[in-house]
């Protein structure tokens, strides 16, 4: 007698979103992609989600401000809140001395109500009644502990707690202690090796922050191939692994046949720009200039298991600084324009306009 075939369905249950709802820092999105955020809500809004994982992020400097490093703060402090560990690389002799400036989260309303002290309240509260106070405040400190926000606002103003940078998951690497590339590609290797992709899924997402690859103190001026075949093998390595890595440089110190390279291997590829402090042709174009800091251009959207182009409703965003703390993302608009003169009045309630209203060159 034949044996009894097990029926089998093409459908099966997908037990990978519940499994990165458990993971801290990490969301689905379409086509099987695993994101992970940016440490800014509306950068990941924008994006689609995030950075996805395996991919390779560049964002291109500006020389005349330092707003790259907004980007690169928030990345690395957003892993930093979730546990992720953390490899980053820096011309900067004492590299770890730049985890001071990270930014600390601002506590949402939830959190708020829940770190206030119930011993305010005591004159109010009755003496039988204190002990269920107790059990109430204990079982919401847990819960504030387990919940974790997959994007956080972070302040500016403020530096992160020192828990969060103490401990074995950070690894801070002088790029002037390498003065042979290969040795830091190695280095990589081994980071990244931690986060090989397996069948069970990714239990935890790494980091790198290579900050200002190019730059003259790191000494590898005179050796761009090695560089381009440094940037090839390591996004290739993050392909196969749950991390990302994500580089900044300033394109004027390259050739522009290798700034070209670099901005082709990316994954995802950012620019920022400073905005001068009176431009008055700018002023009038723009609305809300004055509350801006720099522009932030959108090259190209990261595509993972996907051939279909992602395609922005603009690509070029202003960035300001809410309440003077948080850093946020918003569409250019353009001032309402004069139909007799063709001239804009540069007032402030101008209406919403796409990016490509403003000439923006980057």
């Amino acid at each position: 007698m034949a044996a009894t075939k097990s029926k089998t369905s093409s459908f099966s249950r997908n037990l990978m979103g519940a499994q990165l709802a458990q993971t801290p820092g990490l969301k689905q999105g379409l086509n099987g992609a695993t994101f992970i955020s940016s440490g800014i809500p509306n950068l990941d809004k924008i994006l689609g989600g995030g950075f996805p994982l395996g991919s390779l992020i560049m964002v291109m400097e500006d020389v005349e401000a330092p707003h790259h490093l907004l980007l690169l703060r928030n990345f690395m402090s957003q892993g930093l809140v979730h546990e992720q560990p953390l490899l980053y690389a820096s011309p900067a002799t004492d590299p770890r001395a730049f985890l001071g400036t990270l930014p600390c989260p601002i506590l949402t309303k939830d959190d708020k109500v829940i770190d206030r002290e119930p011993e305010q309240k005591g004159l109010r509260i009755a003496w039988q009644y204190k002990k269920y106070f107790g059990e109430n405040q204990q079982s919401s400190e847990g819960h504030r502990e387990t919940r974790q926000e997959y994007c956080n606002d972070f302040d500016l103003r403020k530096p992160l707690e020192r828990r969060l940078l103490s401990g074995g998951h950070i690894d801070c690497v002088s790029l002037k202690d390498y003065t042979n590339i290969t040795a830091f590609q190695d280095r990589c290797s081994s980071f990244l090796a931690k986060f090989a992709r397996n069948d069970a899924g990714p239990r935890c997402a790494g980091r790198i922050a290579i900050q200002s690859l190019c730059a003259p103190q790191c000494g590898y001026a005179e050796m761009e191939w090695d560089m381009i075949s440094f940037i090839r093998c390591l996004k290739s390595m993050v392909r196969s692994s749950n991390a990302v890595a994500l580089i900044t440089f300033p394109p004027s110190l390259l050739s522009p046949s290798f700034a070209k390279r670099w901005q082709h291997m990316a994954d995802t590829l950012l620019s920022v720009r400073a905005i001068p402090d009176e431009d008055k042709e700018m002023a009038k174009l723009l609305t809300g200039y004055q509350d801006m800091v720099g522009l932030l251009h959108v090259n190209k959207v990261a595509q993972i298991n996907s051939q279909v182009p992602v395609i922005l409703e603009a690509s070029t965003f202003s960035m300001k600084l809410q309440k003077r703390r948080s850093l946020v993302l918003e569409r250019l608009n353009q001032a309402p324009v004069d139909g007799s003169s063709g001239t804009s009045y540069g007032t402030s309630a101008g209406c919403s306009g796409s990016s490509k209203s403003a000439s923006i060159d980057f």
